[in-house]
């Protein structure tokens, strides 16, 4: 029972960092009908942005959140403004190789300047931090992780759902015409989307060096499971992937107990089920 009692644990706390990973993507998503295949390497620039706040400011990754979530806010504004904005109004298909370029063109980048080795924050402050709650441990780096992630995933959802501009993006997402004739400028939402999107992979980024290394396939399996999370929580619902994350790394999480060299497939079988059963996801409408 200990065993069970702490694999749910351990997948509710990472399955709170892929939530918070999946929000850009579903947000870009739900606004522009764009797949963003550059995604994970959003999320692994975000973290080598930590790891040499460490190596050169001797910034613990806490402390460099705002650092990393600003300056993927910024890629992702010229990711739109650079790439995908160019190609909007355009076939489907165009979409798709752009950002799958920005993909192929990040991640080269990232193996030219950093070389495909490993970059590790040795002892981040939340290391040493350690609870044990009857039969179960949880480590500091995934409360920490599992925490932030919450926080920046409900400041993502606060700002769509409760404040004006947020109203605005929606606005722009459901119809651009429309929008326009209200004085809200559609191009500018979507590079506000991107911004958003960046500023959430950058300190999700961040929060993942308490725990994991930087590499220019960091992001790789992170992205995967967010496309996951995504379509079984419904495109463009963050409620739905913040909901959805979180059954995913609890499905993982037991599976890992039992079989560990299964966790992937049943994430997908778990979203098989969902979409047999509802194939817009739990909360999503299309």
């Amino acid at each position: 029972m200990s065993d069970l009692l702490q694999s749910i644990v351990n997948g509710l706390l990472i399955g709170a960092v892929f939530a918070l990973v999946a929000v850009g993507l579903t947000l870009i998503y739900g606004v522009m009908d764009v797949v963003n295949f550059a995604h994970g390497e959003m999320v692994m620039l975000g973290m080598y942005t930590s790891f040499f706040a460490w190596s050169l400011l001797g910034l613990d990754p806490l402390l460099s959140i705002p650092l990393a979530g600003a300056s993927i806010a910024l890629t992702g504004a010229l990711m739109y403004i650079g790439a995908v904005g160019r190609v909007l109004g355009k076939s489907p298909l165009a979409q798709v190789i752009v950002t799958f370029g920005l993909q192929v063109f990040l991640r080269g980048l990232a193996q030219f300047l950093w070389t495909p080795n490993t970059r590790t924050v040795p002892r981040p402050w939340a290391a040493d931090l350690r609870w044990e709650i009857g039969p179960v441990v949880i480590g500091g780096p995934q409360v920490i992780m599992a925490v932030g992630a919450l926080l920046a995933t409900g400041a993502v959802a606060y700002f769509m759902n409760r404040t004006r501009l947020g109203g605005a993006v929606r606005a722009a997402g459901e119809d651009p015409a429309a929008a326009s004739l209200m004085g809200i400028d559609p191009r500018k939402m979507y590079a506000l989307c991107w911004v958003i999107a960046g500023l959430a992979t950058g300190v999700a980024g961040a929060l993942l060096m308490n725990s994991y290394s930087a590499s220019p396939t960091a992001g790789v399996s992170f992205a995967l499971m967010a496309f996951v999370v995504v379509a079984f929580g419904g495109f463009g619902s963050i409620t739905g992937a913040a909901l959805a994350g979180l059954l995913v790394g609890v499905a993982q999480g037991l599976v890992g107990l039992y079989a560990p060299s299964y966790t992937l497939a049943a994430a997908l079988g778990l979203y098989l089920v969902v979409v047999l059963v509802r194939p817009q996801g739990l909360l999503g409408t299309r």
